[in-house]
Order: C-alpha cells, then structure tokens, then sequence
C-alpha cells in the first residue's frame, strides 16, 4: 500500500487545552499557531490527528505546495532559510527532489540532519474564511479538508 503525506496547520491557541492534546500538538510538532508540518498517514498519526482535531486541521498536499512551504518557510540550523546550496550537502539535487521525497513519504522531514521539522507560516492572507471554532464540514476551518489544504498553505506562505 503507497504511503501518502499529510500536512498538518496549526489553527488555534493553547486555551483551555488539555495536557493531553497539548502533548499530542507537542508530538506532532506543531505546538504553536501557524505552525505546520508534514506527516506520513501511519495510523499512530491519525489517532494523533484525531485526537487534535479541534485545534488543527489537515489533508493531502500536492508536490507544488511541499515546494513552496520548503523554499519560503523551510529553516535550516541557525534560523535561517533554507537554500539550495545547504540541499546540496545534504545530497539532494534541490528543492524539486527533496518535496518529491517528501510527497511520496520516502522521507521523513525530521529525519533531515538540521533542517527544522516544521514549518512557521503567517496567517492566511485575507484571514479564516469560516469560523476557527467550527469543523470544516460545519462551516469551520478545523479537522480534516483534503485536498483544500493546498488553498490554505499557499495563503499562508
């Protein structure tokens, strides 16, 4: 069975969390808002995700929004951005290669020798477009959304 990646975004704050979702945002490294990043879909992650559905929301993302978030959000040691030169030494071609990688789940984002697990987006440009405290099927933006995650990440790039 073909692993596919999952992006998850942190949504909402940490009032009123319970230590348990607050470890498991903790675990799925995204333990601020705005924060992203990418997870394979291993049943571990979706009982995580499901347990943390209130605070984030996810889905599948496509090649060219992995490219995107790792050529403008990604962070190599330092706090800096990350460049094709540093991809280089860590023996990949350049971005196209390392999101392909990544996409097909070949790759784990915090098996990378100094490149941070996680992304640290902006909100989204033109701002929630539902209500943050709603499921996505609801007239939300939390929990599971599929391939509309892609609209969401390239806002908040």
């Amino acid at each position: 069975m073909e692993k596919k990646s999952l992006l998850a975004i942190r949504i909402r704050g940490t009032i009123n969390v319970s230590q348990r979702v607050e470890d498991t945002l903790r675990m799925l490294r995204i333990d601020r808002n705005n924060y992203a990043t990418l997870l394979d879909d291993r049943p571990d992650y979706a009982g995580m995700l499901q347990r943390a559905k209130d605070w984030i929301t996810w889905g599948e993302p496509d090649l060219e929004t992995i490219k995107i978030m790792l050529e403008k959000r990604g962070e190599a040691p330092g706090g800096v951005k990350l460049k094709e030169e540093y991809l280089k030494e860590l023996g990949f071609e350049g971005f196209s290669q390392l999101a392909e990688k990544l996409h097909s789940c070949e790759m784990d984002i915090n098996k990378l020798d100094g490149v941070k697990p996680f992304f640290r987006l902006h909100p989204p440009k033109k701002g929630f477009k539902k209500s943050v405290k709603r499921p996505y099927g609801n007239k939300g933006e939390l929990g599971y959304r599929g391939e509309a995650i892609n609209e969401l990440a390239r806002r908040m790039c």
